[in-house]
């Protein structure tokens, strides 16, 4: 049953400020406009970020999906893998299952694997009207909150191109490394938690001619590096991926410069063979890439005063989890639905926001601490199958969650 859809009863319309343009940003975004609040987005990218890795949206956030009217759009756009490959360092296959893949899980499943730049597009309805998920959503490309100042009557803010503005409430919901988090909540590492794991995507020609396939690819039995192609976009191009483990300080593997990431990522696959040095090549030329961390953040709130995290930025459950967009989608409809019932009032709405979220967040974080050390999860990734009864189990929890009409 779709939820109705009401203006917002306030005497005057609440102004948020929501930080970042990912998933969790402009679902909120279309929520908050649709609800008659008036939402800007502030992405400090010059436009909707492209590149990334294929996500999944699975259960309660299906029916966001569904709510949001974009279901049909979004199963269009699925990566519709057949099946999977797993190759020797000579690309000799060693097993093949067209019953799952590493990324999207059982193919005759309900869920659906969609590119995380397709997914932030269709919600912000740029291939629609323009980057806006509503004529009532004002979006701030190339920017970013360089300081914030709460008060009694609102926030100000002056972002980092030089003006200032005020907003009745903000919303990071910037990521992993948030910067709302930062000058709100103090310093990252008092949250992020890593694994010691990180991972590089990119956007690479379809060279090996797959079809709606996906190749796995290990040196060996060492559990701390890994490969992974897939074909996006129609097999038009591949997106590559690229895990490794390093027990080096946080700080010398996570550089902010793209190219010094590109050269860790170049180095830590030096030794490799299979289709490796086309792949790096392709690396080097290519936009569409993404590094970072596998890490979780925890913290026991999220809010502070007119300020509230959303997704990654104030919960990030990993990606080794494949429940992060969910969750996002999620959450950002509970939490747009909970301002629409308080009619803007943050003190009502952020503990009621919180109160829903918490035991959904818990249980789809714990999915990280149930697939144990590194190599088993290289495991899983090299031999896609039903998971364990504990890890099955754990995904029904993390899958449950009451969805409310607002």
């Amino acid at each position: 049953m779709s939820n109705s859809i009401r203006p917002h009863s306030g005497a005057r319309t609440t102004s948020v400020l929501v930080s970042g343009a990912g998933i969790a940003g402009t679902a909120l975004a279309h929520w908050l406009d649709r609800y008659g609040f008036r939402a800007t987005v502030v992405e400090r990218a010059p436009s909707l970020r492209g590149g990334g890795q294929a996500v999944d949206i699975r259960g309660t956030a299906l029916t966001v999906v569904e709510r949001m009217g974009l279901l049909e759009q979004v199963r269009a756009r699925r990566t519709g893998l057949r099946g999977m490959s797993v190759v020797d360092a000579d690309g000799r296959e060693l097993r093949r299952s067209t019953e799952w893949t590493a990324t999207g899980g059982p193919i005759d499943g309900p869920d659906v694997e969609i590119l995380r730049d397709e997914l932030a597009e269709l919600i912000a309805g740029a291939e629609r009207s323009g980057p806006a998920a509503g004529p009532g959503v004002e979006y701030r490309f190339g920017d970013a909150i360089d300081t914030l100042v709460q008060h009694a009557e609102g926030v100000e803010v002056r972002f980092r191109g030089g003006t200032e503005r005020s907003f009745d409430l903000v919303v990071g919901a910037d990521g992993l490394h948030s910067n709302t988090r930062r000058l709100v909540f103090g310093p990252e590492a008092d949250y992020l938690h890593p694994i010691g794991t990180y991972v590089a995507g990119w956007s690479a020609p379809n060279h090996l001619g797959l079809d709606r396939w996906e190749i796995a690819h290990r040196d060996g039995d060492d559990p701390n590096w890994f490969c992974m192609a897939m074909t996006v976009r129609d097999n038009s191009e591949l997106r590559v991926f690229v895990g490794f483990h390093s027990d080096e300080p946080l700080a010398d593997m996570l550089p902010r410069d793209p190219a010094r990431q590109r050269q860790l990522v170049a180095e830590r696959s030096a030794h490799a063979r299979w289709e490796l040095p086309r792949f790096l090549k392709a690396m080097g030329e290519t936009d569409a890439f993404h590094y970072d961390v596998i890490a979780q953040i925890r913290m026991d709130r999220w809010s502070e005063d007119r300020v509230v995290l959303l997704g990654d930025a104030g919960y990030c459950c990993s990606p080794a989890t494949g429940q992060g967009t969910s969750v996002a989608l999620t959450a950002a409809y509970v939490l747009a639905g909970e301002l629409h019932a308080a009619d803007g009032d943050h003190r009502t709405a952020y503990p009621a926001y919180e109160r829903r979220l918490r035991d959904h967040v818990a249980a789809n974080q714990a999915i990280l601490e149930l697939t144990g050390d590194r190599k088993a999860r290289s495991e899983s990734v090299m031999n896609p199958g039903r998971p364990d009864p504990k890890l099955e189990a754990a995904f029904r929890a993390a899958l449950d969650f009451d969805l409310p009409d607002y």
